[in-house]
């Protein structure tokens, strides 16, 4: 698993931390089942504070995408066949904002779906 962090980047390192974890997921990097490092380890690997992995850690757990078993570590979850309607809502409180910034901006509907394939593609590695 390979996660960057840049400290002088505007999104906070935990967000970098735990991104980076969902982007190993998509690539398959990650699959449901793994392990995760320990807190301590991967704060050592990424030259930052333990807290700060713990609390990506606990936002993954709070999503859905991993599960912190006591003793034994992070582990990521399979996913659900459906996403929980209120996972899904929260999902759409989070995006629109983003989407009507790009409306503003003067993207039209095209444009936007055109980015957001291009996403996708990226983060796959397609």
């Amino acid at each position: 698993m390979f996660i960057q962090i840049e400290p002088q980047s505007d999104t906070p390192i935990y967000a970098q931390v735990r991104n980076g974890i969902m982007e190993g997921i998509v690539r398959g990097e990650l699959t449901p089942g793994d392990i995760l490092p320990s807190v301590r380890s991967l704060a050592g690997d990424l030259g930052v504070n333990m807290h700060t992995v713990n609390k990506s850690y606990h936002e993954l757990e709070s999503k859905g995408i991993i599960r912190i078993v006591p003793k034994s570590g992070a582990v990521i979850c399979s996913p659900s066949e459906k996403i929980p309607t209120h996972r899904l809502n929260q999902i759409s409180v989070e995006l629109r904002p983003v989407l009507v910034e790009s409306l503003v901006a003067g993207m039209n509907e095209k444009e936007i779906t055109e980015l957001v394939t291009s996403i996708i593609l990226n983060v796959k590695g397609e």
